[in-house]
């Protein structure tokens, strides 16, 4: 298949965001700029990770001494709703990160979902074959403020149990730990 690569260098923004109540959120992120918005479909836990890894990359290039990597998050935070309308374009299943030095700029990609992921190509590859492919390249600035957004969504899900640490649905929960016999708000 022809690759479609959508490249924002850089977006004038990239969230993630939710749609829906907890226990039942979709997750997106989000690539917008003067003329375009591209929204994939991810996984709570695919998010999780790529702001984990993004935090742990921005981490590791201020402990080596890089300049202007910012060590927290910016105080003014884009806590706005998901920029309208929501189209989902994909799922994604692969995604990538990387550091470009000579530019100062964090590579994120987000691969649409298929069914042989051994066909994702490498961060940056501009491949002629292989999976639709949402590459934003962001300063860390934005790659700190996006992680922060990231983790208060992450954090604004169903609370867990304090004994099986499942979640808790709005309805209540059962817990298998105490065997049914105590439901839990």
């Amino acid at each position: 298949m022809s690759r479609i690569i959508h490249l924002f260098d850089p977006p004038t923004r990239f969230v993630a965001g939710t749609v829906g109540v907890p226990g039942q959120r979709t997750f997106f992120l989000q690539a917008q700029d003067a003329r375009r918005l591209v929204s994939v479909v991810l996984e709570k836990e695919q998010l999780r990770l790529l702001a984990d890894r993004c935090e742990d990359l921005l981490d590791d290039l201020l402990r080596r001494g890089v300049p202007r990597i910012p060590a927290i998050a910016p105080g003014d935070l884009d806590l706005e709703p998901l920029a309208q309308p929501i189209d989902e374009e994909w799922r994604v299943g692969a995604m990538g990160l990387a550091w470009n030095p000579e530019r100062g700029l964090i590579t994120i990609e987000a691969h649409q979902l298929t069914d042989d992921e051994a066909d994702t190509p490498d961060v940056e590859s501009d491949a002629d074959e292989g999976p639709e492919c949402l590459r934003v390249r962001i300063t860390p600035l934005m790659a700190r403020a996006f992680n922060a957004r990231a983790q208060r969504l992450i954090n604004a899900g169903r609370q867990p149990c304090p004994l099986c640490q499942y979640p808790i649905d709005p309805e209540g929960h059962i817990c298998p730990r105490a065997n049914g016999y105590r439901r839990f708000p």
